[in-house]
């Protein structure tokens, strides 16, 4: 898709639809009284006749109206509120796609910038808008031998009537379209199966990203390199599949040298059995999303390099495939991590830990301006959160709170669940310095207390995405490319201050 920014009257804007929205009030206001009066009272016509209340999500398409320069007039209901809500923006521009999408133009301009809404200017609203509309036109139909039909609208120009507003619109556009591409990115890796999406599949993408983008370096550490470092924690998820581990670092120097890198550290279990903990089989089949941890930081690189951010950033991708064999790792094996901490591994299915440990461990060595990891964790997060929010825990309140900010400010939202110490005593263990599950209650946050064991060194953040990485089931089962937007964003925030 590609977008534009578009000035002057509205009424001598050629061009496929005009999109214009109007409210519950039986009197027409802006952009919509000023064409109502160009094309002779057709618009207050409709309004009076009740083809269209300007109800939430309702349409109405007009062609060839009088004075009116456009081919057609879609006009879209925006309710009672003088300030629309997130939810309720995103809704209406959702129905203005779908609308539009199959239609007969193949460009629109969207006169939404006089829309108000929540806590929102124009350069926010407007970003929104972008990364909304790319998500509704996200395809993914590369397995299939018949293909999508690709959608008619190729253009779509964002309006405003004032010229001052141009700087904000296209740093907008910029902002989003990154930011969409990166999610596009992640959504495309997460809804791969398993059978392709494998470690060397993952290590392949970085390879091809960095080649891709100037400024950046990419180096995959295999298993006899992990072995020399005594990864061991992360080799005990690899032992049962014929499929090798990787561990994947990016890297981009957006700024002098000498500042610390951000470092970003992705969950990357390309498949999820549970291991000799064997997961039921209804669902198993989802599990390939269990990498979307890995996809999201994957995405994210690629939002930031290409906007050029003037920031270091580092990213790690511990990816592995958790099968059940001969060789598999057993539950009550003790292992020992790259930090030299030992582990009893209690249930072979708690493996996102085992591999995020030791990825952990080794961002030490990069001397890290913060650490975030983003995983697809654990079940508990649904039961806590639902499928809405992702969790965040750390070691660091600043850190905690500008991921929280960054969540509101993309519409990507988190919320904190505590890491208090009292928790950490259902990790302890009777042969180990560790267990890798801490029983029944409060899963999300011993699955933390257990990372934070290995992030003492720096600011540390966890993102628990298990509930918002993918939907569930029917029709739209699918990767939803989160929390690409709360990174970036949170990025973009260390760069502007």
């Amino acid at each position: 898709m590609e977008f534009n920014v578009k000035h002057g009257a509205a009424e001598t804007i050629k061009t496929g639809c005009l999109v214009v929205s109007i409210n519950e009030a039986r009197t027409l206001t802006g952009t919509a009284a000023h064409l109502d009066g160009i094309c002779g009272g057709q618009i207050s016509a409709a309004v009076k006749r009740g083809d269209i209340t300007g109800k939430p999500g309702q349409t109405l398409m007009l062609f060839a109206l009088p004075g009116i320069s456009a081919e057609r007039v879609l006009l879209i209901g925006s309710g009672k509120k003088p300030a629309l809500g997130d939810r309720d923006y995103r809704k209406l521009l959702q129905k203005t796609v779908a609308t539009l999408k199959d239609g007969g133009a193949t460009d629109a301009v969207l006169t939404f910038s006089e829309l108000s809404v929540q806590g929102r200017d124009l350069y926010a609203r407007t970003r929104l808008a972008v990364e909304t509309i790319r998500e509704n036109l996200y395809q993914f139909d590369q397995f299939k031998s018949k293909k999508a039909d690709k959608p008619r609208l190729k253009k779509c120009a964002l309006w405003s009537a004032d010229k001052a507003d141009a700087a904000a619109l296209k740093q907008a556009i910029a902002h989003g379209q990154a930011i969409s591409d990166g999610t596009d990115l992640t959504r495309d890796l997460g809804n791969l199966p398993g059978n392709v999406c494998t470690p060397t599949y993952l290590a392949k993408e970085a390879k091809a990203l960095a080649k891709q983008f100037k400024g950046t370096e990419v180096e995959v550490l295999e298993e006899k390199d992990m072995k020399a470092l005594g990864m061991g924690s992360l080799l005990s998820v690899s032992a049962g599949s014929a499929e090798p581990a990787k561990l994947i670092r990016l890297s981009y120097q957006g700024t002098d040298a000498s500042a610390q890198p951000h470092v970003l550290v992705g969950k990357g279990i390309t498949f999820d059995t549970g291991g000799i903990s064997l997961k039921p089989g209804s669902g198993m089949d989802e599990m390939k999303y269990d990498m979307c941890g890995a996809a999201t930081v994957l995405g994210v690189f690629k939002a930031v390099v290409s906007l050029q951010l003037p920031i270091n950033l580092t990213i790690l991708v511990a990816s592995a495939e958790n099968m059940p064999s001969g060789t598999a790792t057993k539950p009550g094996d003790i292992v020992t991590s790259m930090s030299g901490q030992t582990i009893e591994i209690l249930n072979t299915d708690a493996e996102g830990r085992l591999v995020l440990c030791d990825a952990l461990t080794y961002a030490e060595r990069f001397k890290p301006a913060s650490v975030v990891d983003i995983a697809t964790l654990t079940g508990a997060c649904i039961v806590a959160l639902g499928s809405h929010t992702t969790g965040v825990l750390g070691n660091d309140d600043v850190l905690v709170d500008q991921l929280l900010n960054a969540g509101k400010q993309a519409d990507d939202r988190g919320w904190q669940l505590p890491l208090f110490d009292e928790y950490q005593e259902q990790l302890d263990s009777p042969f180990a310095d560790i267990a890798n599950i801490g029983g029944p209650k409060a899963g999300t946050i011993t699955a933390a207390c257990f990372l934070s064991r290995f992030t003492k060194a720096y600011p540390w953040a966890h993102l628990d995405i298990a509930g918002t990485a993918w939907i569930s089931g029917g029709k739209d089962k699918g990767a939803t490319g989160r929390p690409v937007p709360l990174l970036t964003q949170y990025l973009l925030n260390q760069v502007q201050g």
